[in-house]
């Protein structure tokens, strides 16, 4: 009888040791689809506060943009940072844009103006009345004005990548004086006021007010950005700028400035350059061996004009110069 006490128990035992694996693995199944939700959980719970934070610093950014590169908020006047000194080097992020307008057709570009002997600061694109006019980037509104003379119904939009975006000749504005803008709101409808010959939008891009050519910076053909980023150079032109504000308010309401015969003759020759520089917009399958090939170039000539190695790899949508 012992024996077989004996015999029962160690049958029990052996039970026991043979079934523990199973029982183990069968409660790790039982948790493997718990622990997959709770990391799920996990994961969109760790999105759902970098997104806030994110939306917090965009906000941050929008109280004040470009804090650290203009002196002051002023909402009297378009251009007054004549007398700012001017980085030698800014980088301005292009990325999260949207195009002022759906038109493609540029009336009037950057540069001198022999006709009227003066600098056009920005350039004209073709509108109809009352399309809705839309601001480019982010950003918070310094002036919502009217001259008469000059740029007609203006907005003048501060932007956390150091820009300042000018939008002139509205025939109606539809925002206010610090309000903050997320890019592609309306600002305006399109118009011909101030001093214009026809409907179109007068379109301005700015660095701590020196003047950028906006067609260095958005592709209106394309509608799109000509790159991701674009490298500011300052050229030493405080005094200059300090010399154009010193006119006094009515030279930037007249929309233009004229400039001494060599600083035409100078502004001609970027013109003239500017004209010469050519781009492609990547499309699907390409690469820097077949655009450069297209273009009748090498490819470590196609990466120097770009900025690329010849290893980098093309998007969609891209910009590449090649000329």
């Amino acid at each position: 009888m012992i024996l077989n006490i004996i015999k029962r128990t160690g049958a029990a035992f052996l039970f026991v040791a043979l079934s523990t694996p199973v029982m183990s693995q069968d409660l790790l199944a039982r948790q493997a689809p718990v622990d997959k939700k709770m990391r799920a959980v996990d994961s969109i719970a760790i999105q759902r506060l970098l997104q806030q934070e994110q939306e917090l610093q965009l906000q941050e950014e929008l109280e004040d943009p470009a804090a650290e590169l203009y002196p002051d908020w002023e909402d009297a006047g378009i251009n007054l940072y004549g007398n700012v000194k001017l980085p030698s080097e800014f980088k301005i992020d292009l990325r999260n844009f949207c195009m002022p307008t759906s038109n493609r057709i540029v009336t009037s570009n950057y540069g001198y103006r022999r006709r009227f002997r003066r600098q056009h600061k920005g350039i004209d694109i073709n509108a109809y009345p009352g399309d809705t006019i839309r601001v480019a980037f982010d950003g918070k509104v310094r002036v919502v004005d009217f001259q008469r003379g000059g740029y007609g119904n203006v907005v003048v939009v501060r932007h956390p990548n150091g820009l300042e975006t000018v939008y002139g000749h509205l025939s109606k504005h539809l925002t206010k004086q610090g309000a903050t803008l997320k890019a592609g709101d309306a600002i305006g409808l399109a118009g011909s006021t101030g001093r214009s010959t026809g409907t179109h939008l007068h379109f301005e891009t700015r660095l701590l007010g020196e003047y950028i050519d906006p067609a260095k910076l958005f592709d209106f053909a394309n509608q799109d950005v000509t790159g991701d980023f674009y490298l500011f150079k300052g050229h030493g032109r405080g005094t200059l700028l300090a010399k154009h504000d010193a006119k006094s308010r009515s030279a930037e309401a007249n929309e233009e400035v004229s400039y001494a015969s060599s600083e035409s003759n100078a502004a001609q020759t970027v013109e003239k350059s500017a004209s010469r520089v050519r781009m492609h917009k990547v499309k699907r399958g390409e690469t820097l061996y077949s655009i450069a090939r297209k273009y009748g170039m090498s490819v470590k000539e196609l990466c120097g004009m770009n900025g690329l190695k010849t290893t980098s790899k093309l998007r969609i949508g891209q910009i590449i110069k090649y000329s």
